[in-house]
């Protein structure tokens, strides 16, 4: 069996790193936390289509899978980009239904976002601050309508956190629960491929700096306790795609085994995105803690999405439950 991407899926992943890498970068990343705009924005991601990626094509979508938009969201995540793609897959599934609103999604007409929490007052949740149309669970029912939105001070500007209290809503279907948790899941493989994108990345930056700075007359990759600290974040990075690519896969393939594939994935990336950051900021030493450096646009984003559509530790859960419940007996 072949649990290698396809030749599609491949050429989808290098286009979508020559957008990304000429419409988005750290440096804007870092402009966003002054007030600039989110790169490349919106309509940029609506004209090249990822948006639609997993949207139906009776829809105007491409209708591909899950794993074709986690190789594009991987791309994103290297340079930081906005808004998330985690919003794109999670409205997609639960507009399935709803033709004529999955359709805005896809063109880019209306920008989306789903709610987290009480849709009279939400948590913090991804695109919100950009948006014009929101998705919510109210009791059981998955509701549609405009809202007020609330940011904050972002330690991530990239990522349009925003509380929204709807001032209208509209019913597009009830008992919605199981819907709704199938796009949390969605949503979660995708913002693990957005961290596992940054991580590569971080690690990436670490070696070369470590390859050119001289220390005692020697390369500082050249010291064991340099080397041990790339090594141990760049094997996270290479056991997370393994694994963001088995949730993927299991979306479409093997959708019992999903929900556990989801949470592993969530889970291990706030893990491996964090060291991955954290030995950027060591590696670089003093100047790894300016202003000015972009290791700490990739600190501010693991710490974010640490915490964005569970932590850690609901996800661990989730992963013990299933396991337990017998999920991969098969």
């Amino acid at each position: 069996m072949n649990f290698d991407l396809d030749v599609d899926q491949r050429d989808a992943a290098a286009g979508a790193r020559a957008f990304f890498t000429g419409s988005a970068s750290p440096a804007a990343a870092r402009a966003a936390l002054e007030g600039g705009a989110v790169e490349p924005g919106h309509k940029a991601l609506a004209d090249i289509g990822f948006l639609g990626i997993t949207v139906a094509e009776a829809a105007g979508g491409a209708g591909g899978s899950l794993l074709d938009l986690a190789v594009v969201a991987e791309q994103g995540g290297a340079v930081l980009a906005g808004p998330s793609l985690v919003t794109a897959a999670r409205a997609a599934v639960l507009l399935a239904g709803v033709p004529e609103l999955a359709a805005l999604l896809a063109d880019g007409s209306t920008a989306f976002a789903v709610l987290d929490g009480p849709v009279d007052g939400s948590h913090a949740s991804i695109d919100a601050a950009g948006a014009t149309l929101f998705l919510g669970l109210d009791g059981g029912a998955l509701v549609v309508g405009a809202g007020e939105a609330r940011a904050g001070q972002p330690m991530d500007a990239t990522r349009g956190l925003a509380s929204v209290r709807l001032t209208d809503r509209r019913v597009l279907r009830e008992d919605a629960g199981e819907l709704w948790a199938r796009a949390r899941q969605a949503a979660a493989v995708v913002l693990a491929a957005e961290d596992l994108g940054a991580a590569d990345r971080a690690v990436q930056l670490g070696v070369a700096y470590a390859k050119e700075r001289q220390a005692f007359g020697r390369a500082i990759g050249s010291y064991q306790s340099v080397k041990h600290m790339l090594v141990d974040a760049w094997v996270g990075v290479d056991q997370l795609r393994s694994l963001l690519w088995w949730a993927a896969w299991a979306a479409d393939a093997a959708p019992d085994e999903f929900p556990l594939a989801a949470s592993a994935a969530k889970a291990y990336a706030a893990e491996v995105f964090e060291r991955a950051a954290e030995t950027l900021i060591q590696v670089h030493g003093g100047i790894g803690f300016t202003w000015e450096h972009d290791a700490h646009l990739y600190w501010r984003r693991a710490k974010v999405d640490r915490l964005l559509l569970g932590d850690e530790a609901e996800h661990l859960d989730t992963v013990a439950r299933l396991a337990v419940a017998g999920a991969l007996r098969a």
